[in-house]
């Protein structure tokens, strides 16, 4: 078997919350060692849950143990002089080194990118912060901290999310964490690649509020071009109709036919073959022109037949499929097949927990098995042995309180 592709990298991972452990979970899940430091008391989401009902120990929850799979713990003081030292000696031998703390807080330890070059100038340096760093730029919000809901809210997706009636709405699903972090990882990756060409590394710097501005790219180039302010349109979409979603006898589907041939073989399927000539529908532009309409013609027939129904009757030509909850998921066929829920352990439970998989597939690579999230400070002895600590250093450093 084929190693995963990023075997042999190693990434030093000083993040903590949502961003920065889910960057550098995507290098652990492709096979880099990721080396998660954590505070003495550990990472700030070790305590949030969901927790099992058996879970007594209660040594990390779900929101940790899914996104801190695949690494390995130490704890280090990084306040102390002997703390900060532990983190040069980690960055000697390593590719990137991955952080999301305010601007000026590892530099203050003594471990800004400036210093850590000077142990190995080919280490790329990745930064995730609300406003980004003034080193790639300063920004006049770049001491404030920030949250999903802030950068989704300043990047314009809360302003075109919702109903056009309604309140702004932020995405479920912590965007404005998750998308920094993907793009801090391509970031990384970009650096790490020019690394092992020329010898020498970069600062890789993402804000938060930047990366949700690229996410909502529509709403910048139509106001470059037309002077529109975009707003909350609901499931529509400004250009294309049918395009959202439509009430079954069961739940809600999504459906779109912007395609004029789409259009066509939904009108068939829904029996009114002639609607796609009626020049109200004939083309997209006319649809969207007239989407109430066009919407009421499509739930007349949704909302008669349950969702699988809708399904069978057009997914050959139509992108179709049900608005599905958590639990249809672990029922979805598809997801098992491409190893999207995966089991790992959950210490202090009897049972395995589920996780969401690794969406990057590799043909000639099967997918490992996952290893749960580490304990905090579970790998302390090994990796200071790997950087060339004695038994006496360890256990000094361990009476001081410096690493645990």
């Amino acid at each position: 078997m084929t190693e995963l592709p990023l075997a042999g990298l190693r990434v030093i991972d000083l993040t903590r919350a949502l961003a920065g452990p889910y960057c550098t979970m995507l290098f652990a899940d492709l096979g880099a060692d990721v080396i998660k430091v954590e505070p003495i008391d550990g990472d700030m989401s070790r305590t949030q849950g969901p927790f099992r009902q058996d879970d007594r120990d209660r040594l990390f929850g779900g929101y940790f143990g899914s996104i801190n799979r695949n690494k390995r713990s130490i704890a280090v003081d990084l306040s102390q002089p002997g703390g900060a030292e532990v983190i040069r000696r980690l960055v000697r031998d390593a590719d990137a080194v991955i952080e999301n703390f305010r601007p000026g807080v590892m530099d203050r330890f003594g471990l800004g990118y400036e210093r850590l070059r000077e142990e190995n100038p080919r280490l790329v340096y990745g930064a995730i912060r609300g406003f980004g760093d003034p080193r790639t730029g300063e920004s006049p919000y770049v001491a404030r901290p920030a949250f999903d809901v802030v950068a989704q809210a300043m990047g314009g997706m809360m302003a075109i999310t919702g109903r056009p009636d309604g309140d702004p709405v932020k995405i479920g699903p912590g965007i404005g964490d998750l998308y920094p972090a993907v793009l801090t990882a391509f970031g990384v990756m970009g650096a790490i690649w020019d690394a092992q060409r020329t010898g020498h590394g970069r600062f890789v710097d993402v804000a938060m509020y930047d990366a949700i501005i690229s996410l909502c790219e529509r709403i910048i180039h139509q106001h470059s071009y037309t002077g529109a302010v975009p707003g909350r349109e609901g499931n529509d979409h400004p250009l294309l109709a049918p395009f959202g979603v439509f009430q079954a006898n069961d739940g809600w589907i999504a459906v779109a036919a912007p395609l004029d041939k789409q259009w066509a073989r939904m009108c068939e399927v829904m029996e009114i073959p002639n609607l796609s000539h009626d020049p109200r529908f004939a083309t997209n532009a006319a649809r969207v022109d007239n989407r109430d309409q066009v919407r009421e013609v499509i739930e007349q027939w949704t909302s008669t037949r349950s969702r699988a129904e809708v399904t069978d009757a057009l997914a050959d030509t139509v992108p179709v499929g049900p608005v599905n909850t958590a639990d249809e998921l672990f029922a979805d066929p598809h997801l098992k097949v491409r190893r999207m829920l995966v089991e790992v352990e959950q210490p202090g439970s009897a049972s395995p927990v589920i996780l969401a998989g690794q969406p990057v597939k590799f043909a000639d690579t099967p997918s490992s098995p996952f290893r749960r999230a580490p304990l905090l400070g579970e790998h302390t002895d090994q990796i200071c042995r790997e950087i060339g600590l004695t038994a006496t250093d360890i256990t000094r450093l361990r009476a001081a309180q410096t690493v645990v």
